[in-house]
């Protein structure tokens, strides 16, 4: 089976285990039931933004040109820091975006993927948010109207807790197994300011994920297609946005965002 087109982010499905499909162009290509192919990737010396569909040679923020990068909601500030967010006294790049993205609700969750993490994402990213980083676990903290407030939260918390994945454990999955996730949140709401306590959520439960693999990598080296451009191994894991070769290679499809590939399965 052969396949082409501008490759976007996986889109995933919770299930036992999770299951993954690739967009290239118009068709979804179901990845995770190719564990244990030899998985052929060429990149066709092509990139286009994902806003505008522009021509272009390299990308910003994971699949956007320049100009894009700049002037897009999307790629505003208060998406990697929530709490840097100001859509709430009116102010964005795009004022009727924000309303469906920056004042809805969000939460603000724990998650294990090597370690603990917090993090932030609008209410209707869940799972999306915690399978995309790798979690094997996740927990809901708190819930917000609005992105600014869960910011706000995180950034306490920062003082205890990391707000980062440490993606090469991660893929290995090398899990710090001695993590209480609900622990945690007990422990961590003892800290937290009283004018947030107002926010913190009560008899969460712990959400499980399990991703597809055959077996994980002793060690992971990472591929950018700009600089190699064809990949052929045999895929052994999926998990995040990353898929997993036999020759301790990784590739963040991600990262890859508005490439044009083919995509052979023997």
């Amino acid at each position: 089976m052969k396949f082409s087109g501008k490759i976007k982010k996986m889109i995933s499905k919770h299930s036992t285990p999770i299951s993954y499909d690739i967009p290239l162009d118009n068709n979804l290509i179901p990845i995770s039931t190719f564990l244990d192919k030899i998985i052929k990737i060429n990149f066709l010396n092509k990139i286009y933004c994902i806003e505008c569909n522009r021509e272009i040679n390299k990308t910003f923020a994971q699949g956007y040109c320049y100009p894009c990068f700049i002037n897009s909601p999307r790629t505003s500030e208060c998406i990697l820091k929530p709490e840097l967010c100001r859509a709430h006294e009116g102010e964005s790049r795009d004022m009727e975006w924000s309303e469906e993205h920056c004042l809805k609700e969000h939460f603000v969750y724990l998650s294990l993927t090597a370690g603990a993490k917090i993090g932030v994402t609008r209410a209707t990213q869940i799972p999306t948010r915690w399978i995309d980083q790798g979690a094997v676990q996740a927990l809901k903290f708190a819930k917000t109207s609005n992105r600014y407030d869960a910011g706000c939260i995180e950034i306490q918390m920062k003082n205890h807790i990391s707000d980062r994945t440490a993606w090469q454990r991660m893929l290995k999955n090398e899990i710090d197994k001695n993590i209480d996730l609900i622990k945690l949140k007990n422990d961590l709401i003892d800290v937290l300011d009283d004018n947030y306590k107002q926010f913190i959520l009560e008899h969460e439960s712990i959400v499980n994920f399990e991703y597809p693999n055959i077996l994980f990598p002793e060690k992971v080296k990472s591929l950018n297609l700009l600089k190699v451009n064809y990949i052929e191994s045999r895929l052994i894991a999926i998990k995040g946005q990353y898929l997993l070769f036999d020759n301790n290679t990784v590739l963040n499809i991600r990262k890859h965002t508005g490439f044009q590939i083919s995509l052979e399965v023997n």
